[in-house]
């Protein structure tokens, strides 16, 4: 009998880690995921240690024949969830999905593939950005991919070798509080919360994780590192504080712990839907235009489910999506243009001329010298 090595692996992983799991198949539904509650993890453990024989039997599912796929998903779990179900409820796919934190967005989920690139775990990756996606290509982790979607994909959201895709836009704004900061007053560009009336009443996302970095990192591209590094000495000078990620900036706001922050139209978004105090400016940078980021898709090298994983792949791409996301809380700008004009108040005014390449390039560069500045 051969054993399932991803299942054994992901199982007591997902004891261990998971905060939502998926990849125990039919044990989940026994036990449910320990999550971080110690008080259910011995329950766990012993139910996987006098099942787990069970799992090496049935190998794939419970009926020995269903499909499975590995999907990294850096997009909130709250948005990507409903699409994954329907693409299991379309092809019969089980999709074993594990997701990122708010506090390692992205990157967690980066280390993990390469950490694994001897013996690749998923099969696609789905990221809420692109610059990391990049570095991966470039490292090699990624694999090509073609097919009746991909065919006139616009060149700048995709490379030469077809090792990413880049779909469902969101753009960089200005978030601040509207019952403490008037419309006239609130900044519009970059440059605009350098101003002292600022100090002290701005937060950001750590630069670390996320799409922070990339934002930072397009700065050193479209300004120069010279001018990016006064920028971030500027933000310094204004006493600007850091917290785990964007949508931890916009409660920051929202609850009068700050009154302006940089981060995502779609945080925002959420943030105005749970009836939060919240407006937005799109983060023009010197008036050349707003940083728009696409999701990513990718096929991972050495995929252990090529068949399934080109499946989801080409649904991840498709029209269907991007109208889903469109239609989210989320609000993702679509990139096919049959829906432009149907999601015309969700798309980026004047998206910043940029070579993603370049941002993923200086994104190092640009991480350190922002915690070294804004430490």
């Amino acid at each position: 009998m051969n054993l399932n090595l991803f299942r054994q692996r992901a199982l007591f992983e997902c004891l261990a880690k998971s905060r939502r799991c998926r990849c125990a198949g039919c044990l989940n539904g026994f036990f449910g995921c320990a999550r971080d509650d110690s008080s259910n993890f011995g329950y766990a453990l012993l139910f996987s240690v006098l099942l787990l024989p069970v799992v090496l039997f049935f190998g794939p599912g419970c009926d020995g024949t269903r499909e499975e796929v590995v999907l990294y998903c850096s997009v909130d779990q709250a948005f990507a969830e409903p699409l994954v179900g329907e693409f299991e409820k379309q092809t019969g796919i089980e999709v074993l999905a594990r997701y990122d934190t708010e506090a390692t967005k992205t990157v967690g989920l980066v280390k993990k593939i390469e950490a694994e690139a001897a013996r690749p775990i998923a099969d696609v990756f789905w990221s809420s950005e692109v610059f990391y996606t990049i570095r991966l290509a470039r490292e090699g982790l990624l694999e090509g991919f073609e097919s009746e979607e991909t065919r006139g994909w616009p060149g700048y959201l995709t490379d030469e070798g077809g090792h990413w895709y880049g779909f469902a836009l969101r753009g960089r704004v200005i978030a601040y509080s509207s019952e403490r900061v008037s419309d006239a007053e609130a900044p519009k560009r970059l440059e605009d919360l350098l101003d002292g009336r600022w100090k002290g009443r701005l937060v950001m996302a750590d630069p670390g994780s996320g799409t922070t970095g990339g934002d930072v990192a397009s700065w050193f591209v479209h300004y120069g590192a010279d001018g990016a590094r006064e920028i971030l000495q500027g933000l310094k000078a204004n006493q600007v504080r850091l917290v785990d990620g964007n949508s931890t900036a916009v409660r920051w706001v929202a609850t009068g712990q700050a009154d302006v922050c940089l981060t995502d139209t779609d945080d925002v978004y959420a943030g105005q839907r749970n009836g939060w105090p919240i407006s937005r400016n799109f983060l023009d940078q010197g008036g050349a235009g707003v940083l728009a980021i696409p999701n990513t898709a990718a096929l991972i090298k050495g995929a252990p489910h090529r068949e399934a994983a080109r499946k989801l792949m080409d649904y991840l791409l498709s029209e269907r999506v991007e109208r889903l996301l469109a239609q989210s809380d989320s609000h993702n700008a679509p990139i096919h243009g049959s829906l432009a004009e149907e999601f015309e108040e969700y798309l980026i005014p004047t998206p910043l001329e940029v070579n993603y390449a370049e941002v993923a390039e200086v994104l190092p560069e640009a991480i350190q010298a922002a915690r070294e500045i804004l430490k």
